[in-house]
């Protein structure tokens, strides 16, 4: 199979994600943050899958994965789903039941900006992901590379997101490789804040989800 000529997916300020629905499982998210709102609901899911109601984010992580969502998509409605609390590490059973309340909530997108490199994840997230994929749902998260067999991106139906620092923020680049998987190139720095320069900033993989993530809210319908 010869991979398709790529596509590059750009901002469009005129729409803004209105009426699509995203899960943003992460570490919560401070709903009061002004970069965020609309948030519609949350839950957290502790280490043993069991459901909690307690979505603050205790690590800023989260938050600014949303914000990054809704500055492409402030129309967007964010569903809050947390699995990290005091550190960003979760278990699989986490994780799994996160996507599950999210196919559940009937979410339009799952945004993961997160991964886990153990192969025994593997058979319970390809579950999962297909209930997901099978009921019209895009989970984006990050794209295995040379050092890390990430899953849940290297799962086939993913939309697998690849870094790249040369990358526009308003921009990401599609693709779909040899297997067929989809693959996104997309920046890796979150929403700006005033008066921190970028590389004191959060900054990575995670954000280059997001932005795909905001960026496919933008041009979706629901």
């Amino acid at each position: 199979m010869v991979p398709a000529e790529p596509i590059t997916l750009t901002s469009q300020p005129d729409r803004d994600g209105r009426g699509i629905r995203i899960a943003v499982i992460d570490s919560g998210v401070h709903a009061s943050h002004p970069h965020v709102g609309a948030i519609v609901g949350g839950v957290a899911f502790d280490d043993n899958g069991q459901e909690h109601d307690d979505f603050v984010d205790r690590l800023g992580h989260g938050t600014a994965v949303a914000a990054a969502i809704h500055e492409k998509a402030p129309g967007a409605a964010l569903l809050v789903v947390k699995v990290f609390d005091r550190s960003l590490t979760a278990t699989g059973h986490a994780l799994a039941a996160a996507i599950r309340w999210s196919i559940a909530q009937r979410v339009h997108i799952v945004n993961l900006s997160l991964g886990t490199t153990n192969a025994g994840h593997r058979a319970v997230l390809e579950d999962v992901v297909g209930e997901a994929t099978g009921a019209g749902i895009t989970v984006v998260a990050a794209a295995p590379d040379e050092q890390h067999a990430w899953l849940p991106g290297g799962i086939t139906g993913v939309v697998a997101v690849e870094l790249d620092w040369a990358c526009p923020r308003d921009v990401c680049h599609m693709r779909h490789d040899e297997h067929g998987q989809m693959r996104v190139r997309a920046s890796g720095y979150p929403r700006p804040i005033p008066g921190v320069p970028p590389e004191h900033n959060l900054r990575g993989v995670s954000f280059a989800v997001a932005n795909v993530t905001g960026l496919l809210a933008q041009t979706s319908t629901p």
